[in-house]
């Protein structure tokens, strides 16, 4: 699911889609156990989706209205040895 879509959700919208989602990745990782390995990438997905809806919602709860871009991590710099 997108984040665009996700963030038009309302509050109970959004659990249920919690809820569905989880679900269905109760259901891939069941059949990943009785040895179907075709769903691995439905379940990264899965997983992808829960974590976007929980990001959401807890903005919504520390009331954070704007999704907060993306930020490269900082580039770590090596001290350079005098020789």
């Amino acid at each position: 699911m997108e984040l665009s879509k996700i963030h038009e959700l309302n509050g109970t919208e959004l659990k249920a889609e919690e809820a569905k989602v989880g679900e269905q990745l109760f259901r891939v990782r069941f059949d990943k156990g009785l040895g179907n390995v075709d769903g691995i990438r439905k379940l990264r997905e899965l997983k992808k989706d829960i974590a976007r809806i929980k990001t959401v919602a807890r903005q919504r709860e520390l009331g954070h209205a704007a999704p907060v871009a993306a930020v490269a991590p900082a580039k770590s710099r090596k001290a350079k040895k005098d020789r």
